[in-house]
């Protein structure tokens, strides 16, 4: 086996250890909150001792911001997914609500306890993250863009009730009663408005 080849197999199998070592950090953040997570808790989870850990991993900081970022890029592209199958703009924000609410309310999903622990993290993570949610959240500031509302609604408070009734949804649904697609079209109920023209 050449050189060439060896090194290609060491950086392969690195690249799947470093894998596993953040899939173990998500569920453990996810479980334990960002203060209730340690690198040890990290290393011990992942059968990684001492300062070898650091070798995968730059620090508690980094690691949360990069989990966070990778569960909202996922978030994102299947939110955009959902939405890019449907024209019509009340349609494509009911799409988006409830492919959020999916996310949401999936119990082995990690993207919502990241996005919600934000008031543990100091404030250089916490910048980080406000950063990346708020990218995210702009797909949400198009979608009510596009809305054919009347002119009295103020398009950011509109947006800002939406965001804060989907993001809270594990704490007010009852399990089993509806589903997140049932859960969306009632919120559209709510939220639709006409123009006077539609």
């Amino acid at each position: 086996m050449s050189r060439m080849r060896v090194r290609d197999d060491e950086a392969e199998g690195a690249g799947a250890r470093r894998r596993q070592i953040l899939e173990i950090a998500a569920r453990l953040f996810a479980r334990k909150g960002y203060r209730g997570t340690s690198m040890r808790d990290i290393g011990e989870a992942a059968g990684v001792l001492g300062g070898s850990l650091y070798h995968h991993i730059k620090s508690k900081d980094a690691l949360f911001v990069e989990l966070h970022h990778a569960a909202l890029d996922e978030a994102e592209q299947r939110i955009a997914v959902a939405v890019g199958a449907q024209a019509d703009p009340w349609a494509r924000l009911e799409a988006a609500c409830s492919t959020l609410l999916d996310i949401q309310l999936d119990p082995a999903s990690l993207t919502m306890p990241m996005m919600n622990d934000f008031r543990e993290v100091p404030d250089i993570v916490r910048g980080a993250l406000m950063e990346r949610r708020d990218r995210f959240e702009a797909l949400f500031r198009d979608l009510v863009s596009a809305l054919p509302l009347p002119s009295t609604i103020d398009r950011s408070i509109y947006r800002n009730l939406l965001l804060s009734q989907l993001n809270s949804a594990a704490d007010w649904v009852r399990p089993g009663r509806l589903t997140p697609r049932e859960i969306a079209a009632q919120i559209m109920h709510v939220f639709r408005h006409s123009d006077g023209n539609g």
